[in-house]
């Protein structure tokens, strides 16, 4: 008996260290075919490859890479996968340093990293006008900014600094937004929620519904939420899965944003403006005088050229009184001439006009 026993597990041993073998032979050709890769990028060596990952032309290269490709593997674990090959791969022909808003697994951070990829230097900031220094002052290549969200609108201070500084915009992250909470403790012993202020606006009737007795506390950052409820007994935080793993967190509730939609539009500046794609948006910032029918005025440069606004806010200008400016973005790339029409129309009517960058459009992540 005992001898059919070993028989037994011998025969149901021979496949898995077969299935062993197969798998480490695949390796070592997936091994050799990453350093393949590395060869060739440090061989092409394109002066414009930083710019190119910055502005999604890396991302719409492994898009297509990842929508050819067949098999069981997801395609979102497949563009993991390539985009931090990518990212390796380009530390080898000049490494990056890439500011934002911190510190480390803030939603920005995670932004960054689809954009860019791990194998860079982050550098978070305390705020957005400290990431437009950074590419300003030259410290960091690029920067990585938030621009908008679907729930809370647009983001003022990262407006009011496109006005401030001659800071360009080669690129942008468009990432759903998936709000977390996180303790040490069960849910039914919370007592204050922490975490920014954008956070808790998005997941308030959430929070009503399921945490009518909790207290929230506005902080300056999700990171500091969760470092703040892995120390306090009774506190939660509203945050990213990432930011949970980090400070050793358990997860009480998924996906606890009011709308399912949520999003946010990450701008990435400090780059030139990237060739265009076909599937372009530019931006501009446009200052008009204060009287009725300017703004109209404006708005049918646009219509005549047949130029599709997808995006205008309103914003005061800084250090005035009752002075507006506009950003707008457009479906157009700044070298088609009907774009080069409009900006010269548009000249002529405005206190101000300024192209502040394009990008092609890429897929949402996250």
């Amino acid at each position: 008996m005992a001898k059919a026993t070993a028989s037994k597990k011998k025969q149901t041993a021979g496949p898995g260290c077969a299935g062993a073998v197969q798998l480490a032979e695949i390796d070592r050709q997936i091994a050799l075919l990453v350093q393949q890769r590395a060869e060739a990028v440090k061989t092409a060596a394109s002066p414009t490859a930083a710019n190119d990952c910055a502005s999604g032309f890396d991302e719409l290269a492994l898009a297509k890479v990842v929508e050819e490709s067949a098999g069981p593997l997801p395609r979102m674990a497949l563009r993991a996968v390539f985009r931090e090959l990518a990212s390796g791969c380009r530390t080898l022909v000049r490494p990056l340093r890439i500011a934002l808003l911190g510190p480390l697994y803030s939603y920005s951070h995670l932004a960054a990293m689809h954009r860019f990829g791990r194998s860079v230097e982050f550098v978070p900031v305390g705020t957005i006008p400290a990431v437009f220094e950074e590419i300003q002052q030259r410290h960091s290549d690029f920067g990585l900014v938030p621009v908008e969200n679907s729930t809370d609108g647009r983001i003022a201070d990262t407006l009011e600094m496109f006005a401030k500084l001659p800071v360009r915009i080669c690129g942008q992250v468009d990432m759903h937004i998936h709000h977390t909470l996180l303790a040490k403790c069960p849910r039914k012993d919370v007592r204050e929620v922490y975490s920014k202020s954008q956070p808790i606006s998005q997941c308030r009737n959430w929070l009503a519904k399921h945490l009518p007795l909790a207290r929230t506390v506005e902080v300056t950052s999700t990171t500091m939420a969760a470092q703040l409820a892995a120390e306090k007994p009774g506190a939660a935080a509203i945050a990213s899965q990432q930011a949970g793993v980090e400070y050793g967190l358990d997860v009480l509730a998924e996906n606890i944003e009011d709308n399912p939609h949520n999003a946010t539009r990450f701008a990435v500046i400090g780059g030139e403006i990237p060739e265009r794609t076909g599937n372009d948006h530019t931006a501009i910032l446009f200052q008009m005088d204060h009287r009725p029918g300017t703004l109209a005025d404006a708005i049918n440069v646009f219509k005549r050229n047949k130029l599709n606004l997808t995006w205008i806010e309103s914003f005061p200008v800084p250090g005035s009184n009752r002075a507006y400016m506009f950003f707008a973005e457009m479906e157009t790339h700044p070298t088609e001439s009907r774009f080069r029409r409009a900006m010269a129309a548009l000249e002529r009517k405005a206190l101000r006009l300024e192209v502040l960058g394009a990008f092609p459009v890429t897929e949402a992540v996250g």
